[in-house]
């Protein structure tokens, strides 16, 4: 496979031993998985296959993450810093990306022992701010023929008479699934669910922001209640 030109190679300000910090974050929730060096010919070979290639300072060569272990990082954008000292690579794993099975370098033992016992995917809750961002930007600016901007005009009855609706949709759709379960066919079709339960996170944080309640404060109430 061949990367897109993610970024100007010759942009890139090498230091005295001629390294940069190559940062690798998840694309998926922004984790960062490992922090490792690169030379000119670890960037110039990452570009050129679109996975992540390294340099070693112990063994003085350039290798390719992955390289023994099947764990491959594959890259997905890549930016400079505003120094152009470092450089942040979101990529996606194939694997833990630490040697030590965990799936960040940065695990502590709590997170290494529920690797251990079988890691749970990432499901990119991190997206969610970028919905909210656009809902709150709605708020503030109120934009002519926005859905969000219809929902927000029309105070707290609207909004929160859509989270209702939406409720009742994603239990009619949970039903239909249960039902499809117990079929033959092994392979439902779980879309119709997950679009109801998308419309209902959706109305939610509209009615968050209709009532200036920072979404943070949810959080923080489940954060407590977890850590109780």
């Amino acid at each position: 496979m061949t990367a897109v030109r993610l970024l100007d190679p010759f942009a890139v300000r090498y230091g005295d031993a001629g390294l940069v910090a190559a940062v690798c974050q998840d694309t998926i929730d922004d984790r960062v998985l490992m922090v490792a060096w690169q030379d000119a010919e670890a960037v110039e070979a990452t570009l050129r296959t679109g996975e992540m290639h390294f340099h070693s300072r112990s063994r003085g060569r350039l290798w390719r993450k992955g390289e023994t272990s099947g764990n491959v990082l594959s890259v997905v954008s890549a930016s400079l810093d505003c120094d152009g000292d470092a450089i942040l690579w979101s990529v996606t794993p194939a694997g833990p990306a630490c040697h030590t099975g965990t799936r960040s370098c940065f695990d502590d033992d709590a997170q290494a022992d529920v690797t251990a016992l079988g890691p749970t995917a990432p499901q990119g809750f991190g997206w969610l701010e970028t919905l909210w961002s656009t809902i709150d930007e709605r708020a503030r600016t109120r934009p002519a023929g926005s859905y969000t901007t219809r929902l927000l005009d029309a105070g707290v009855d609207l909004p929160a008479r859509k989270v209702a609706e939406e409720a009742v949709e994603v239990l009619m759709a949970a039903k239909d699934d249960a039902v499809a379960q117990g079929t033959a066919d092994p392979a439902r079709d779980q879309g119709p669910l997950a679009g109801e339960m998308g419309d209902l996170l959706y109305h939610l944080l509209v009615l968050c922001a209709e009532r200036g309640l920072p979404p943070s404060e949810v959080l923080g109430v489940l954060r407590a209640r977890h850590s109780a």
